[in-house]
């Protein structure tokens, strides 16, 4: 790995390169995921029907602009939460690993997932305002809305109107959810990634190249996305509610189960899978191929500092 900044910086590129795009699946997730909100399954109206109708009727009716709504707030949320997730990852294994084993080139499975939570939690945290602007962007529609519906001419008119409205408090409204959500995926996506990329080197043979990167990271996505799934739902609703609609993200779980059923918990699913998958692979790979190139430039700006000091 590079440094921790070179680290952050390649995971926030290979992020934004990523969500450019997985984005308009994005969209379709989280209408998805406010359609029928606190109604029974009878009495849920279906105005979007799956991931590729639900494509089409945003197109449709509100062109590419409705798809990629809110991808300015992306932008920076990615930076944010993977700059912090690849860049936190590896100095927070190698520190506890030291600390237990005395040797940092140790692997193992629990402080891995330990490590990927907290660096994700920590991205969760920072980034959550702009992933709060962006589901209420996202979400919004002239044509067919689903859930509240909050009509922001951009980002940063909305985030006037939160601060002025709600201050600080409503800008960070739902940042619990958003950190149980990201520590979900953040705790199996690059252990998962690391596993499945020794196991196929050791087991397949496979050398490191693009074909492993595609591989690791796609078994990555799946695993993520099954984990995530849940309380992404329950993020999203919490992020566009106007007022108490929930008290708390627990009575948001309760209520959506009581009202919805179980698998409510796994609407906008397949909208999700179509998402991350290819947002995992174009990450995680872009992030390998972007770590060769900081390091490279990391070299060439320490190696005179190096020279000197010798």
């Amino acid at each position: 790995m590079s440094t921790t900044i070179g680290s952050f910086i390649a995971g926030g590129v290979a992020a934004c390169g990523a969500v450019t795009v997985t984005h308009g699946f994005e969209t379709v997730k989280i209408r998805l995921q406010l359609q029928g909100e606190l109604q029974s399954k009878k009495d849920a109206p279906r105005m979007y029907k799956g991931v590729f109708h639900g494509v089409g009727v945003i197109l449709k009716n509100e062109g590419p602009k409705g798809l990629l709504r809110g991808l300015g707030c992306a932008y920076v949320y990615q930076m944010t939460l993977n700059g912090c997730r690849l860049g936190f990852y590896e100095p927070l294994r190698k520190t506890v690993t030291n600390a237990i084993y005395k040797d940092d080139t140790v692997q193992s499975f629990g402080i891995n997932i330990f490590s990927g939570a907290a660096s994700g939690i920590l991205g969760a945290a920072a980034g959550s305002p702009f992933f709060l602007v962006k589901t209420r962007l996202q979400s919004y529609s002239p044509f067919l809305p689903v859930g509240t519906q909050h009509n922001y001419k951009n980002a940063a008119d909305g985030m006037r109107q939160i601060y002025t409205g709600e201050g600080i408090k409503g800008l960070y409204r739902g940042v619990g959810p958003a950190m149980v959500r990201t520590g979900f995926g953040s705790s199996v996506q690059l252990p998962t990634y690391f596993f499945a990329k020794r196991r196929l080197a050791k087991h397949f043979g496979m050398q490191e190249g693009m074909p492993l990167h595609l591989a690791s990271s796609t078994a990555s996505g799946f695993v993520v996305c099954c984990v995530m799934h849940p309380p992404d739902t329950i993020m999203s609703r919490m992020y566009n509610q106007t007022g108490n609609l929930y008290s708390s993200a627990f009575d948001c779980l309760s209520r959506t189960i009581k009202t919805e059923g179980l698998l409510a918990l796994y609407k906008g699913y397949f909208a999700h899978l179509a998402r991350i998958l290819p947002h995992t692979i174009l990450t995680l790979t872009l992030a390998e191929q972007t770590i060769k190139l900081m390091k490279k430039v990391e070299a060439r700006i320490l190696a005179p500092e190096i020279e000197a000091k010798a």
